[in-house]
This record gives C-alpha cells, structure tokens and sequence, in this order.
C-alpha cells in the first residue's frame, strides 16, 4: 500500500516523513492497535514513541499484526522512540536497549534524548550537562552498531543545541520540540537549519486551545479544511515534520489529509504573526 506523504532527508541518509503519528498518552494495547491501524490505512508511516509514554512494547506488536495487513515489512515505517530522562547518563545504554526490547526491533529508525535534565535532579544542578554528554556517547555507540538508525534530541535550547554540537563526534539529526504559532522557536530553528539538523514538531495543536484560535479558525472555513489541518499545514509547509496525536480513527484520518492544499504566503504571515513565545508543555530553559 503506497504512501502519498512526503518526507524529509535527514543527514544520515534516510528519508522521515514529515507526517507521524504522536503517541503520547495513547495507551492500552487495543487503543494502540486501533490508532495503529486506523494511521497505516490513511498512509501515515511514522510513529512516535518514547520510554515514558509506555507503549513501546504495544507499539511493537501492533506493527508485528498490521504490517502484513497493508503489505508492508518493517522497512516501510519510520520508528522513534526517546530515552527517559531517568535513564540519562551512565544507564543511557541500558535504557535505549530497553527500548529496542520492548519494541522488539532490530533496530529503531530515530532514538532521542527526550529532555536535557536528569529524573531526581534539579534542573540546575551542574551534573546535567555531564549525564547529557555520557548519554549521547552510549546513542553514538548504538548508532555505530547500527542498532539506531539516526540519533536525535527532544526539549533541547539552543544552548543546549551548541554544546551538543560542540562536543560530539555524531552530529544530532532531529530536534523535536514544541512547536505552533504561538511559540515559533525562530532561534531554534536558525540553530536546526545552520547545522542541518531536522526541526521536528509537537503539540501542534496546542493540546486543542488551538483549534479555537480565531485566526485558526477563519483560515479553517476560508479553505474549507479542520483547524487541525490548517494548523498542520502551517507547520509542513515550512518543512517542519509532525506528530499529531489521537486515537480516533476519523480524526486520524482527517489529520492525514495536510498535503493536498496549500496556505498562502499571507495565511502563513497571519498565523506566524501570532507567535508571542506561548508554551503548553514543559520549559526546558531553565535546564542547566
């Protein structure tokens, strides 16, 4: 079964899609089944999982029964998944293993450090910056045995993005972080683009506030689309990769049909326009 989502070339030479399905809070093996199934029939190919949503091991055997269903092999999807922030530092390896176990992979496409802290410390002790460093050593290691594929970071500043850069010897290839135009992440972005890193996005939508925005909305009816889409939209026309998160299979589908229309360039300026810093989820700014 073909799909019609386009996808973005990340430096290690494989391609993401720019559409995934987000899997934060969806859990239960028949709810994660049922999303599953719903995204492989509407042509979704990527997922996004992580240690601490708790659905790796689910994830992985609704791709073990599906997969077949659809014609599809193991190579047709796009999998991430992060490391817990309580396995940062010296159990990185240990928890990216972990991982792959529950998932029960040979390997995972995309592993991200899911935050720049450690579980149990505070946000600036001056331990942080080391557990980061030990922690991206051990992904560097898998990566290098193949085990996975592309290696990234999730929550990450732009201080935290240079001394990164700075001190590895494998260049990041995603960054995910929030992302919608409330909280444009302008110097974020330069940051990804200078160094070719993938700019990724999460709560889109705002965790649903944003599907009432007025501006949202006229753009919505003026195109005749979901304010989901629109917002969507704003985001991969910018070559920004999303994972919107439900496990309604109408909406899943509904939030899959982003690639056959377009914003125009004064929609795009609207919506960027409403850019003012706002986030719904953690800040990770204060991380040491």
């Amino acid at each position: 079964m073909a799909s019609d989502v386009p996808s973005v070339l990340l430096k290690t030479g494989a391609r993401m899609p720019l559409l995934g399905l987000g899997m934060y809070k969806l859990c239960g093996g028949e709810a994660v089944l049922r999303a599953v199934d719903a995204s492989l029939a509407a042509g979704y190919r990527a997922f996004d999982s992580a240690a601490v949503y708790g659905n790796e091991a689910d994830l992985g055997r609704a791709l073990r029964e599906l997969l077949p269903k659809y014609g599809l092999t193991r190579e047709d999807v796009f999998i991430t998944s992060k490391l817990s922030p309580q396995d940062q530092g010296e159990k990185a390896t240990e928890g990216a293993l972990r991982s792959l176990s529950n998932l029960a992979l040979d390997y995972i496409d995309l592993y991200l450090i899911h935050w720049p802290g450690t579980r149990g410390m505070d946000v600036g002790d001056k331990r942080n910056p080391g557990n980061r460093a030990q922690s991206w050593a051990a992904l560097e290691e898998l990566h290098a045995q193949g085990k996975l594929k592309a290696i990234g970071v999730s929550n990450y500043t732009p201080a935290h993005m240079k001394e990164l850069a700075a001190n590895c010897k494998v260049q990041p290839a995603v960054l995910q972080v929030e992302f919608h135009p409330l909280e444009c992440q302008s110097e974020l972005r330069r940051v990804c683009r200078d160094s070719g890193v993938c700019f990724q996005a999460y709560t889109s939508l705002g965790r649903g506030e944003l599907l009432v925005e007025p501006e949202v909305v006229r753009l919505a009816d003026h195109h005749g689309r979901t304010p989901a889409q629109v917002l969507l939209r704003w985001a991969v026309q910018q070559d920004v990769a999303v994972l919107p998160k439900s496990c309604d299979p109408e909406r899943i589908r509904a939030n899959g049909r982003i690639f056959d229309f377009a914003l125009t360039d004064a929609d795009m300026d609207s919506l960027t326009a409403l850019d003012r810093g706002h986030k719904y989820c953690w800040d990770p700014s204060q991380v040491l």
